[in-house]
């Protein structure tokens, strides 16, 4: 591919930080989850945060509380509100992948780089000082309005970046959150990180490599 983007934007959870919603999933609800159906709950509770950033913005602890709620209603398990708290109050203690400090380094030596997430405005900054490395501007969907996949999220980062989307190179490990709707506004340019989170298309036209180690061959460097 060896192209070089003016910027290089990252979905930030699940990408760059590790993502431990099912480790938590899995220790809030031992006692009332069998082990054998962890797995189909850990999915219900997946597919309902997904459905919670299609329509108008709403605060993240909204997004998860909803999800949580619906969740425990589909599951027939009394919802407790300081349960969805926790997953709310985790998320900015959570770190990067192994593999994402030295591999951001590496690039941000000659690419600036950007966020575009699905969080609040008073927990990314945590996240992304663990990154290890510096980060031109970060965006929140508190700041857009919208959550991806929403194209209104996309919008607003290429609005505030002054940027086309010939310019960009869009880095995630979902293709429902980010891919699809990057491939959507035309850009073209496009990573796909394989954690393992869903799917792969190689309709969407992109580069996949197995982690952020990856990244720098992908833009020459």
């Amino acid at each position: 591919m060896a192209f070089r983007p003016k910027f290089i934007s990252f979905d930030c959870y699940g990408t760059l930080t590790r993502f431990r919603m099912s480790e938590m999933t899995r220790e809030i609800f031992a006692d009332r989850v069998p082990a054998e159906r962890m797995d189909a709950f850990i999915a219900d509770f997946s597919a309902y945060r997904f459905d919670e950033v299609l329509g108008a913005w709403k605060p993240y602890a909204d997004v998860l509380k909803n999800a949580v709620r619906r969740t425990c209603r589909k599951w027939n398990l009394q919802y407790l509100d300081h349960e969805a708290q926790r997953y709310y109050d985790a998320v900015p203690t959570w770190g990067p992948h192994a593999d994402v400090p030295a591999g951001l380094a590496r690039v941000a030596k000659e690419i600036p780089l950007v966020i575009l997430s699905n969080a609040s405005d008073d927990q990314i900054q945590r996240n992304v000082a663990q990154l290890g490395a510096p980060f031109h501007r970060v965006y929140t969907a508190q700041q857009a309005q919208a959550y991806k996949p929403r194209l209104q999220a996309f919008e607003y980062m290429l609005d505030s970046l002054n940027a086309n989307p010939e310019d960009m190179l869009h880095v995630s490990s979902s293709l429902r959150y980010d891919l699809m709707s990057a491939d959507d506004l035309g850009i073209k340019n496009k990573v796909f990180v394989n954690r393992g989170h869903g799917p792969g298309n190689p309709a969407y036209g992109y580069t996949e490599i197995a982690d952020i180690g990856g990244l720098p061959g992908v833009v020459g460097l």
